[in-house]
Protein backbone atom coordinates (compact mmCIF):
# COMPACT_ATOMS: atom_id res chain seq x y z
CA UNK A 1 0.00 0.00 0.00
CA UNK A 2 1.62 3.54 -0.99
CA UNK A 3 1.58 5.94 2.14
CA UNK A 4 0.46 8.75 1.33
CA UNK A 5 0.97 12.87 3.40
CA UNK A 6 -1.37 14.88 3.16
CA UNK A 7 -0.13 18.73 4.51
CA UNK A 8 -2.37 21.47 5.34
CA UNK A 9 -1.27 24.78 5.91
CA UNK A 10 -3.01 27.64 7.59
CA UNK A 11 -3.12 31.31 8.95
CA UNK A 12 -6.33 33.01 10.27
CA UNK A 13 -8.75 31.20 8.35
CA UNK A 14 -10.91 29.25 10.35
CA UNK A 15 -14.04 28.26 9.06
CA UNK A 16 -11.88 27.26 5.77
CA UNK A 17 -9.33 25.01 7.71
CA UNK A 18 -12.76 23.18 9.89
CA UNK A 19 -13.90 22.56 6.07
CA UNK A 20 -10.50 20.98 5.15
CA UNK A 21 -10.27 19.13 8.86
CA UNK A 22 -13.46 17.10 8.52
CA UNK A 23 -12.58 16.45 4.46
CA UNK A 24 -9.21 14.86 5.44
CA UNK A 25 -10.19 13.04 8.98
CA UNK A 26 -13.09 11.93 6.76
CA UNK A 27 -11.01 9.50 4.17
CA UNK A 28 -11.44 6.03 3.86
CA UNK A 29 -8.36 5.19 2.98
CA UNK A 30 -6.28 4.57 6.68
CA UNK A 31 -2.35 4.72 5.36
CA UNK A 32 -1.92 8.81 5.04
CA UNK A 33 -0.33 10.47 7.50
CA UNK A 34 -2.01 13.65 8.23
CA UNK A 35 0.19 17.22 8.96
CA UNK A 36 -1.20 20.59 9.84
CA UNK A 37 1.16 23.32 9.50
CA UNK A 38 -0.40 26.72 11.16
CA UNK A 39 1.10 30.22 11.10
CA UNK A 40 0.61 31.31 14.34
CA UNK A 41 -3.65 32.10 14.03
CA UNK A 42 -5.26 33.81 16.66
CA UNK A 43 -8.48 33.42 15.23
CA UNK A 44 -9.28 30.18 17.50
CA UNK A 45 -7.71 28.02 14.58
CA UNK A 46 -5.09 26.29 16.63
CA UNK A 47 -7.80 25.71 19.29
CA UNK A 48 -9.77 24.12 16.77
CA UNK A 49 -6.82 22.00 15.54
CA UNK A 50 -6.18 20.98 19.02
CA UNK A 51 -9.59 19.20 18.92
CA UNK A 52 -8.66 17.37 15.99
CA UNK A 53 -5.27 16.26 17.21
CA UNK A 54 -5.90 12.45 17.96
CA UNK A 55 -6.17 11.96 13.70
CA UNK A 56 -3.65 14.41 13.06
CA UNK A 57 0.36 12.77 13.12
CA UNK A 58 1.99 16.16 13.44
CA UNK A 59 0.92 19.93 14.30
CA UNK A 60 2.60 23.31 14.84
CA UNK A 61 1.10 26.73 15.39
CA UNK A 62 3.68 29.06 14.87
CA UNK A 63 5.18 32.43 13.29
CA UNK A 64 6.55 31.85 9.64
CA UNK A 65 7.42 33.58 6.62
CA UNK A 66 4.77 33.19 4.55
CA UNK A 67 2.84 30.25 2.47
CA UNK A 68 5.97 28.70 1.45
CA UNK A 69 7.58 28.36 4.56
CA UNK A 70 5.27 26.88 5.85
CA UNK A 71 4.72 24.31 3.38
CA UNK A 72 8.26 23.45 3.06
CA UNK A 73 7.89 22.67 7.02
CA UNK A 74 5.06 20.34 6.17
CA UNK A 75 7.35 18.47 3.60
CA UNK A 76 10.27 18.52 6.14
CA UNK A 77 7.69 16.58 8.51
CA UNK A 78 6.43 14.49 6.49
CA UNK A 79 7.23 10.21 5.69
CA UNK A 80 4.94 9.40 2.70
CA UNK A 81 5.42 8.23 -0.49
CA UNK A 82 3.49 10.57 -2.03
CA UNK A 83 2.11 14.12 -0.62
CA UNK A 84 -0.46 16.30 -1.80
CA UNK A 85 -1.21 19.88 -0.38
CA UNK A 86 -4.93 20.37 0.99
CA UNK A 87 -4.35 23.71 2.34
CA UNK A 88 -7.24 25.72 4.56
CA UNK A 89 -10.50 26.02 3.09
CA UNK A 90 -9.63 22.68 0.29
CA UNK A 91 -11.21 19.60 0.31
CA UNK A 92 -10.89 16.11 -1.32
CA UNK A 93 -14.07 15.90 -4.35
CA UNK A 94 -15.01 13.11 -1.87
CA UNK A 95 -14.46 10.47 1.34
CA UNK A 96 -13.47 8.10 -0.94
CA UNK A 97 -10.62 9.66 -2.66
CA UNK A 98 -7.61 8.30 -1.39
CA UNK A 99 -8.94 5.66 -1.10
CA UNK A 100 -9.87 5.26 -5.52
CA UNK A 101 -6.06 7.05 -6.21
CA UNK A 102 -3.94 4.79 -3.73
CA UNK A 103 -3.56 1.56 -6.16
CA UNK A 104 -3.01 5.02 -8.87
CA UNK A 105 0.29 5.75 -7.35
CA UNK A 106 3.07 3.75 -7.86
CA UNK A 107 6.81 3.68 -8.67
CA UNK A 108 6.34 4.02 -12.31
CA UNK A 109 6.07 7.87 -11.95
CA UNK A 110 7.20 10.99 -10.20
CA UNK A 111 4.00 13.50 -10.15
CA UNK A 112 0.09 12.45 -10.37
CA UNK A 113 -2.05 15.20 -10.96
CA UNK A 114 -5.92 15.02 -11.72
CA UNK A 115 -9.21 17.59 -12.17
CA UNK A 116 -10.50 20.01 -9.61
CA UNK A 117 -13.52 22.05 -8.51
CA UNK A 118 -12.83 25.77 -8.24
CA UNK A 119 -15.20 26.94 -5.64
CA UNK A 120 -15.83 30.75 -5.82
CA UNK A 121 -18.00 31.19 -2.93
CA UNK A 122 -20.14 28.41 -3.77
CA UNK A 123 -20.19 28.85 -7.76
CA UNK A 124 -18.14 25.81 -8.61
CA UNK A 125 -16.64 25.07 -12.20
CA UNK A 126 -14.56 22.31 -13.18
CA UNK A 127 -11.12 22.47 -14.51
CA UNK A 128 -9.40 19.63 -16.52
CA UNK A 129 -6.23 19.31 -17.87
CA UNK A 130 -4.25 17.83 -20.91
CA UNK A 131 -2.96 14.74 -20.24
CA UNK A 132 1.32 16.09 -22.04
CA UNK A 133 2.34 18.80 -19.98
CA UNK A 134 4.22 21.24 -22.28
CA UNK A 135 6.07 24.27 -21.88
CA UNK A 136 3.40 26.29 -24.16
CA UNK A 137 0.80 25.02 -21.22
CA UNK A 138 3.16 26.23 -18.18
CA UNK A 139 3.61 29.50 -20.22
CA UNK A 140 -0.01 30.69 -19.78
CA UNK A 141 -1.48 27.79 -16.84
CA UNK A 142 0.10 25.38 -14.41
CA UNK A 143 -1.42 22.30 -12.67
CA UNK A 144 -2.68 23.07 -9.19
CA UNK A 145 -1.01 21.23 -6.05
CA UNK A 146 -4.88 20.46 -4.19
CA UNK A 147 -5.56 17.77 -7.08
CA UNK A 148 -1.19 16.49 -7.39
CA UNK A 149 0.54 13.96 -5.78
CA UNK A 150 4.20 14.65 -5.83
CA UNK A 151 6.52 12.19 -4.78
CA UNK A 152 8.54 13.12 -1.62
CA UNK A 153 12.17 12.58 -2.95
CA UNK A 154 11.33 15.00 -5.37
CA UNK A 155 11.73 17.58 -3.07
CA UNK A 156 15.44 16.91 -1.95
CA UNK A 157 16.79 15.81 -5.53
CA UNK A 158 15.21 19.45 -7.04
CA UNK A 159 14.16 21.82 -4.80
CA UNK A 160 11.93 22.85 -1.98
CA UNK A 161 9.73 26.22 -2.23
CA UNK A 162 11.13 28.97 -3.30
CA UNK A 163 10.49 31.25 -0.14
CA UNK A 164 11.38 34.28 -1.68
CA UNK A 165 8.11 33.74 -4.09
CA UNK A 166 4.52 34.63 -2.59
CA UNK A 167 2.26 33.46 -4.61
CA UNK A 168 4.20 31.57 -8.03
CA UNK A 169 6.51 29.09 -5.98
CA UNK A 170 4.47 26.06 -6.59
CA UNK A 171 4.28 26.85 -10.68
CA UNK A 172 7.72 27.34 -10.31
CA UNK A 173 8.57 23.69 -8.85
CA UNK A 174 6.44 21.87 -11.27
CA UNK A 175 7.76 23.79 -14.82
CA UNK A 176 11.01 23.30 -13.34
CA UNK A 177 10.39 19.21 -12.63
CA UNK A 178 8.66 18.79 -15.69
CA UNK A 179 9.89 20.74 -18.49
CA UNK A 180 13.86 21.07 -17.38
CA UNK A 181 14.39 18.18 -15.54
CA UNK A 182 12.14 15.82 -17.54
CA UNK A 183 10.56 14.46 -14.45
CA UNK A 184 7.75 11.70 -14.70
CA UNK A 185 4.07 12.50 -14.09
CA UNK A 186 0.93 11.16 -15.60
CA UNK A 187 -2.90 12.11 -15.96
CA UNK A 188 -5.22 10.57 -13.60
CA UNK A 189 -8.49 11.31 -15.36
CA UNK A 190 -10.18 11.51 -11.75
CA UNK A 191 -11.35 15.17 -9.73
CA UNK A 192 -8.85 15.17 -6.68
CA UNK A 193 -10.12 18.26 -5.00
CA UNK A 194 -12.22 21.41 -4.21
CA UNK A 195 -10.12 24.26 -4.50
CA UNK A 196 -10.56 27.29 -2.76
CA UNK A 197 -10.48 29.95 -5.24
CA UNK A 198 -11.19 32.79 -2.82
CA UNK A 199 -7.46 32.44 -1.84
CA UNK A 200 -4.36 35.34 -2.59
CA UNK A 201 -3.47 33.32 -5.66
CA UNK A 202 -6.52 33.88 -7.42
CA UNK A 203 -7.39 37.56 -6.59
CA UNK A 204 -6.58 39.60 -9.38
CA UNK A 205 -4.56 42.34 -7.22
CA UNK A 206 -2.32 39.93 -7.07
CA UNK A 207 -1.81 38.81 -10.69
CA UNK A 208 0.81 41.25 -11.17
CA UNK A 209 3.13 39.58 -8.43
CA UNK A 210 2.40 36.43 -9.94
CA UNK A 211 3.75 37.36 -13.74
CA UNK A 212 6.00 38.92 -12.40
CA UNK A 213 7.60 35.76 -10.28
CA UNK A 214 6.89 33.76 -13.34
CA UNK A 215 9.00 35.74 -15.62
CA UNK A 216 12.04 35.66 -12.87
CA UNK A 217 11.60 32.10 -13.29
CA UNK A 218 11.75 32.22 -16.87
CA UNK A 219 14.77 34.03 -16.96
CA UNK A 220 16.12 32.27 -14.58
CA UNK A 221 15.93 28.69 -16.31
CA UNK A 222 14.14 29.37 -19.68
CA UNK A 223 16.27 32.50 -21.08
CA UNK A 224 16.61 31.12 -24.81
CA UNK A 225 12.92 30.52 -25.02
CA UNK A 226 11.65 33.48 -23.49
CA UNK A 227 11.19 35.60 -27.21
CA UNK A 228 10.25 32.25 -29.02
CA UNK A 229 6.89 31.88 -26.08
CA UNK A 230 5.99 35.95 -26.44
CA UNK A 231 5.43 34.29 -30.13
CA UNK A 232 3.80 31.54 -28.60
CA UNK A 233 1.42 33.85 -26.61
CA UNK A 234 0.46 35.56 -29.68
CA UNK A 235 -0.22 32.15 -31.72
CA UNK A 236 -2.46 31.41 -28.49
CA UNK A 237 -4.37 34.98 -28.53
CA UNK A 238 -8.32 34.90 -29.60
CA UNK A 239 -7.70 36.60 -32.64
CA UNK A 240 -5.38 34.45 -34.12
CA UNK A 241 -7.31 31.38 -33.28
CA UNK A 242 -9.95 33.20 -34.61
CA UNK A 243 -8.28 32.95 -38.18
CA UNK A 244 -7.91 29.39 -37.62
CA UNK A 245 -11.19 29.04 -36.92
CA UNK A 246 -12.12 30.85 -40.45
CA UNK A 247 -9.70 28.83 -42.15
CA UNK A 248 -12.49 25.48 -42.12
CA UNK A 249 -14.43 27.35 -44.06
CA UNK A 250 -13.30 27.69 -47.60
CA UNK A 251 -15.19 30.76 -49.34
CA UNK A 252 -14.77 32.86 -45.93
CA UNK A 253 -11.35 32.15 -46.17
CA UNK A 254 -10.59 32.89 -49.35
CA UNK A 255 -12.52 36.38 -48.68
CA UNK A 256 -10.33 36.62 -45.85
CA UNK A 257 -7.16 36.48 -47.82
CA UNK A 258 -8.46 38.60 -50.98
CA UNK A 259 -9.29 41.69 -48.23
CA UNK A 260 -5.47 41.21 -46.57
CA UNK A 261 -3.70 41.08 -50.19
CA UNK A 262 -5.60 44.37 -50.67
CA UNK A 263 -4.91 45.42 -47.43
CA UNK A 264 -1.06 44.87 -48.10
CA UNK A 265 -1.32 47.27 -50.99
CA UNK A 266 -1.50 49.96 -49.00
CA UNK A 267 1.09 49.09 -46.31
CA UNK A 268 4.66 49.27 -46.60
CA UNK A 269 6.23 45.98 -47.74
CA UNK A 270 7.41 43.32 -44.71
CA UNK A 271 11.39 43.41 -44.43
CA UNK A 272 12.85 40.46 -44.37
CA UNK A 273 15.41 39.33 -41.47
Amino acid sequence: MTKISVITINFNDQKGLRKTLESVTGQTYADFEFIVIDGGSTDGSKELIAQYQDKINYWVSEKDTGVFNAMNKGIKQSSGEFLIFMNGGDCFYDNKVLENIAADLTSEYDIYYGDNYKDNNGSKRLKTYPEKLSFSFFYNSSINHQSTFIRRTLFDSIFYYNENYKIASDWEFFVYAICFKNVSYKYLRKTIAVYDFTGISSNPKFRSIYEEEKKLTFNRYFPAFIDDYEFVEVLNSKRFLQFEHIKKYKISWKLLKAFINLLLLFLPKIKSK
